[in-house]
């Protein structure tokens, strides 16, 4: 880019940004066609599509593709709309969501980057089935991304005598890359974003908890009976990999997790009876707060975690700058979706409010579960919590209180359905790259389906019966 280009795109930003945004009025939903919905189905498609069809290009223009799509709403609401709307719309998107979203995957990635289990473990069915399942546990504190990333190495090393391996890397991916994450809004993106519009820390565990429990048992118990029958299979054979103690580097950031708990924690219960303004937009003091700790312990992992220890977990910023480049594109782009959406009947996407709701006006769980989850596997999960969210109505307190189970079929479809294929949530094609790295010879996309979708559907049906039907 060049620097007359950048100097265009910051006087564009400016005006944007400082055009009066405290004047602007909310967006009238109903209104809106669905040609407004193109730029964020846009930027889904590319992040679901391009790292398939044209992986080099994506790897080096991934940020100005969400940068583009951006801009494809934008330039034409400022037009519609005015400038100072589009201006409230990115600063109210920013304060409110992108940034507190942003800042807490950055401190998880950056304390538990900092973990590194060395040694080399023996992967028999048992240890397998048992590292699986302290990762599904771990899942839920320290982020799927983060117990993924501490775990896969060690468990590459314990099967690396193993012929066959595949299975326990595609059972990593559904449990500690996706379904252990549904416990805690730290656990899974989706969740913060629900955490972020009201909903109480505690109540995902409250309400997640016991369908968590059977879909985790479940698969562990399968993965144990399939890991079984290949290691009885193939015998005893040498570990290639030299026997070494057990031992966790790093350790000082177990603590600065449980800071990270703690501040989300505080920004839950402390109900200040004042706000900051900027901008005309309401800041609340918890939440910066919140946000100046996640900082500040992301800054003490830095200080406090050896090079090397981060060095051997193949830590490096990538991943998180590509988190917010297209994040920041998909909150920006979601904005008219979410309008239209509570619109309700009046708004254009009418007919799958209609599909989700039934003959006397409640919403249909099952519907919401297997929408949500559904397009969560092919898209992202987080941006499609928000979606239906909003189509429930977008109050928090409604859906903990009556529409409960709604809620739940929403959290339950995001989080666990992210499992179906590697672009359901990001964690997942990170541990394909890794374990392929390691030698691991992983599934195409479509291959790892034949494995998802027979395990996991008849899961989940059982889940629609047990709870939401």
């Amino acid at each position: 880019m060049t620097v007359a280009t950048l100097r265009v795109v910051g006087a564009a930003l400016s005006m944007v940004l400082f055009a009066a945004p405290a004047q602007a009025a909310a967006i009238d939903g109903a209104a809106l066609t669905l040609l407004w919905a193109i730029p964020f189905v846009g930027i889904l498609l590319s992040i679901a599509l391009c790292p398939l069809l044209v992986p080099n290009i994506w790897h080096h223009h991934y940020g100005k593709i969400a940068a583009l799509w951006a801009l494809a709403f934008l330039i034409p609401f400022a037009i519609y709309d005015g400038i100072g709307s589009a201006a409230h719309v990115v600063l109210e998107v920013a304060l409110h969501e992108y940034i507190p979203f942003t800042i807490l995957l950055l401190s998880l990635f950056t304390i538990a980057g900092g973990v590194r289990i060395v040694g080399n473990l023996h992967g028999s069915p048992s240890l397998n089935t048992g590292i699986l399942a302290v990762g599904t546990v771990l899942a839920s504190w320290m982020g799927t991304t983060g117990a993924a990333m501490l775990l896969i190495r060690p468990l590459i090393r314990a099967n690396d005598n193993r012929r066959t391996s595949t299975h326990v890397v595609v059972f990593f991916i559904f449990l500690v890359a996706n379904i252990g994450g549904a416990l805690t809004p730290l656990g899974d993106p989706p969740l913060f974003l629900g955490f972020l519009k009201g909903v109480r820390f505690f109540w995902t565990m409250e309400a997640m908890f016991p369908p968590t429990l059977l879909v985790s048992m479940l698969l562990l118990a399968l993965f144990y009976v399939i890991d079984r029958y290949f290691y009885v299979k193939e015998g005893v054979t040498r570990d290639p990999t030299p026997d070494t103690s057990i031992r966790v580097e790093g350790g000082v950031n177990i603590f600065l997790l449980a800071g990270v708990v703690g501040a989300v924690l505080m920004s839950g219960s402390w109900k200040p009876d004042y706000a900051f303004s900027v901008a005309g937009i309401e800041v609340l003091p918890q939440n910066l707060l919140r946000d100046a700790i996640l900082l500040g312990l992301a800054g003490l992992s830095l200080l406090l975690t050896r090079r090397e220890t981060r060095s051997g977990n193949g830590f490096s910023w990538e991943p998180m700058l590509e988190v917010g480049k297209l994040f920041a594109g998909i909150f920006v782009t979601i904005v008219p979706v979410i309008a239209i959406l509570r619109a309700g009947p009046d708004g254009s996407l009418r007919e799958i409010i209609a599909l989700a709701t039934g003959p006397d006006g409640a919403p249909r769980d099952e519907m919401y579960f297997w929408l949500t989850g559904m397009l969560s596997g092919f898209l992202d999960n987080a941006p499609t919590y928000l979606v239906f969210f909003n189509m429930a109505g977008g109050d928090a307190a409604a859906l903990m209180g009556p529409l409960a189970s709604t809620l739940l079929a929403i959290s339950m479809g995001a989080v666990y359905m992210g499992a179906l294929t590697y672009i359901g949530n990001a964690p997942n094609f990170m541990v394909k790259a890794i374990a392929e790295q390691s030698g691991v010879r992983m599934p195409s996309f479509f291959g790892y389906m034949a494995w998802s979708v027979p395990i996991l559907l008849p899961v989940f049906a059982l889940v629609t019966w047990l709870w939401l039907l």
